[in-house]
């Protein structure tokens, strides 16, 4: 079986156009994989844990070659746990709507939890960082209201899908889809291309998991 963790970086619930575009996705996948395990997980359900100072002695510490004690051995329990969850996933998906030309704090913060030494990378004074999530793979569904490819800077600018893909590539996973919705809510046919896009998150759904199989 294939374990799929969504991560939904939105707080709008079902209004949420890039978690209706992640259902869409995972529609067509449970068509043709009803064997898939499906995990959701909200990031803002009050689960993952702040990183604040007690988890920067914890890391430095761990940096140091030694062992966090007390406070800080507490806030590393939690990373491992956080990270415990996160690793445990064969396939993520990823549902991250544009704030400010970027991700959702929240998601943010979950990369600074589990970008952790031994955990999500490896690091050599002469080779540099070594991504340690190798073998999985991830689909992202990116929504933003105005911004868009091709769309002057008047409309924004993309620090979204250039963060978290780099972020992604550089833990080691570098099998990477994206879908995307971006309709620009000032025209009038914000409606059809939402259809549009989401026949087309189905559609890779049907496919995805069939043709890593295939492979």
């Amino acid at each position: 079986m294939t374990n799929v963790l969504h991560i939904s970086s939105s707080p709008r619930g079902d209004l949420s156009e890039s978690s209706a575009l992640a259902d869409a996705f995972l529609t067509g996948l449970a068509e043709t994989r009803p064997d898939v395990d499906v995990e959701h997980w909200d990031l803002w359900d009050g689960t993952l844990p702040e990183f604040g100072p007690d988890y920067a002695r914890a890391k430095m510490a761990v940096f140091a070659g030694q062992e966090p004690t007390g406070a800080a051995g507490e806030a590393w329990d939690a990373v491992r746990r956080t990270f415990a969850r996160f690793a445990a996933a064969d396939a993520y998906l990823f549902s991250v709507p544009m704030w400010n030309a970027g991700v959702p704090y929240i998601l943010k913060q979950l990369v600074d939890v589990v970008s952790q030494p031994g955990m999500v990378f490896a690091f050599d004074p002469d080779r540099g960082y070594t991504g340690l999530l190798t073998g999985r793979r991830a689909v992202v569904a990116y929504t933003s209201a105005v911004y868009g490819a091709g769309r002057p800077t008047s409309f924004g600018s993309d620090f979204q899908s250039t963060f978290l893909e780099d972020w992604l590539n550089w833990a080691g996973i570098t099998d990477v889809t994206s879908l995307e919705f971006r309709p620009n809510l000032a025209v009038a046919d914000a409606d059809r291309r939402r259809m549009e896009a989401h026949r087309r998150a189905t559609e890779l759904g049907r496919t995805y998991l069939r043709e890593r199989t295939a492979a």
